[in-house]
């Protein structure tokens, strides 16, 4: 967990580096996730409410375009059962989540941005007790991938003051499951998270 909280800083300081400093700006950001996952062996299971939060760098490239690299912590996964009668039991992956954006504004602060991500998964468990203290269920950690390879984009508008709000689509292209460890049995399915946030930049 250290080691790769280490490395992702690091990518972000060595981007933020390469530009003059009165250009480069640096934030923190958070917001609610709708998490699920999608594929052929699943039916569109329930989103898992979760939240991520975290910190970015942009760097102008010119007066519209920027790259900005982020590091955030993302609660992911999906419901398994979500009901009145019944326990809630979710499956929880959560990631420390590492994009590289290109963000291009378009007017007057509102910008759209989209690039690569890799994911570290950091904890994955089924509870049957999300809102207490206790529930989880025993559950094979290893049949969960360590690294998820996605998509992400988004839109937002940011204010003057620095202030922004934003809505982001991440899109899994990797397996969340892995099949060595399920005995050779494949199980198609990959992360879909839906985030609302907001953040300021300094």
């Amino acid at each position: 967990m250290k080691k790769l909280i280490v490395v992702a800083s690091a990518i972000l300081l060595s981007v933020a580096t390469v530009q003059a400093q009165d250009e480069v700006s640096f934030g923190a950001k958070g917001g609610v996730n709708f998490a699920t996952v999608g594929g052929d062996d699943f039916d569109d299971p329930d989103a898992r409410t979760s939240f991520h939060i975290g910190g970015f760098v942009e760097v102008p490239l010119t007066d519209k375009f920027s790259l900005q690299p982020e590091v955030y912590y993302s609660g992911q996964g999906y419901d398994i059962q979500s009901n009145d009668n019944a326990d809630d039991i979710e499956f929880q992956l959560d990631y420390i989540n590492v994009p590289v954006l290109a963000k291009y504004y378009f007017v007057d602060g509102f910008y759209g941005e989209v690039g690569p991500q890799i994911g570290f998964n950091i904890n994955s468990e089924i509870d049957s007790n999300p809102d207490g203290d206790s529930g989880d269920i025993n559950f094979n950690s290893d049949a969960i991938n360590t690294i998820d390879f996605g998509v992400v984009g988004g839109l937002g508008y940011k204010l003057n003051n620095g202030l922004f709000f934003n809505a982001r689509y991440n899109l899994g292209l990797s397996d969340v499951f892995s099949s060595e460890d399920l005995g050779g049995f494949d199980i198609d399915a990959r992360n879909r998270v839906f985030m609302i946030g907001a953040g300021f930049a300094f």
